[in-house]
């Protein structure tokens, strides 16, 4: 009986559902070296190839590929500049995966790299403002910052300030529609002892002016120098911009993205869909009530998850690798993968 034909996007799936704190792009590269595992490749040729596949694979199977073709796109580049001296292709294809596990080893390091460069920007005794509606907190220390959605290197920031930086602040949360994920971060920063409050993401413009400085996650850091993330943090930098408030964006390096968008629809995550007006009949049924929600599923779909947040709104980029200006993001990638 012939073996199972090899699903990555399956075993994708599969590592992101065993550890929740493994990011996309690392489970990506992690579901290569998988292949390379499974690959009856002979030469070098026949292995990118079939690399190039399973990220194809990746990319056309995710409902939102940003993140992961970071990862796709990092892992092939090692790969293809890989020097490989061996006679015995068999004992590469087990250096290459050996490498690509210890890099996904090392990866976790990321955040609490950044965390540490991020302390001297959070000021002693300022507050965080997330937005999201649910109660709010009425204790505030200070200074204010301001986040969006939720962002694992956020988080850990944040929490690595209050409990090993000694910063005291207190955070508002955006409730970041449609998914709600805000409600994540302010369960989280709550449980820590950080007192926050949450807003609805209309009411940015309102509390910009009791903000000090923003912060958030993303889903690529683009070559342009842009921000591909949770959509809202477009509208965010821009009144962050006109308030002449810092934003700051915190991403892994394995999440610079060989990308370069003109506009929101250059985008990997637009699709005709968005934005376009849909037939009368299908825009009727409302979710229940109690829900908060008043879109029904397909009109969710006629909405973006993802956007596009310009170079010039961003102030600096808190990486694993440095602190970077946005010019300086185009500038590394430029020699990451040109040697």
């Amino acid at each position: 009986m012939p073996a199972p034909a090899f699903d990555v996007y399956n075993v994708y799936c599969r590592i992101l559902d065993a550890d929740h704190s493994i990011s996309m792009p690392i489970a990506a590269i992690l579901a290569l070296t998988e292949l390379i595992a499974h690959s009856s490749a002979g030469t070098m040729f026949e292995l990118v190839s079939a690399l190039n596949g399973g990220a194809s694979i990746l990319k056309t199977s995710a409902p939102n590929p940003i993140s992961l073709s970071a990862g796709c796109e990092l892992f092939i580049a090692f790969v293809t500049t890989f020097p490989h001296e061996s006679d015995n292709f068999d004992d590469l294809k087990h250096e290459l995966i050996r490498q690509g596990q210890q890099y996904a080893r090392e990866a976790s390091k990321s955040r609490s790299k950044i965390s540490k460069l991020l302390l001297d920007f959070i000021p002693d005794e300022s507050v965080v403002r997330f937005y999201l509606r649910l109660r709010s907190v009425s204790i505030a220390y200070g200074q204010q910052i301001l986040t969006h959605a939720y962002s694992r290197v956020v988080e850990q920031a944040l929490l690595h300030a209050y409990q090993h930086g000694n910063k005291r602040f207190s955070v508002y949360v955006t409730e970041a529609r449609p998914l709600g994920l805000g409600v994540k971060t302010y369960e989280s920063l709550t449980k820590a002892g950080i007192p926050c409050t949450v807003i609805l993401d209309s009411a940015v413009a309102y509390a910009m002016e009791k903000v000090d400085l923003v912060l958030v996650g993303s889903e690529a850091v683009l070559e342009s120098g842009g921000l591909a993330n949770a959509v809202g943090s477009y509208q965010i930098a821009l009144i962050a911009k006109a308030a002449n408030i810092p934003f700051y964006a915190l991403a892994e390096s394995y999440k610079f993205h060989r990308t370069f968008p003109l506009s929101q629809y250059d985008l990997p995550t637009h699709h005709s869909k968005i934005l376009s007006f849909p037939d009368p009949s299908i825009a009727s049924t409302p979710i229940q009530a109690s829900s908060g929600n008043l879109m029904s599923k397909d009109q969710l779909e006629y909405n973006p998850g993802v956007d596009y947040t310009k170079p010039d709104l961003i102030t600096l980029v808190f990486s694993d690798v440095g602190i970077l200006t946005p010019e300086g993001v185009s500038q590394y990638l430029v020699g990451m993968f040109t040697g």
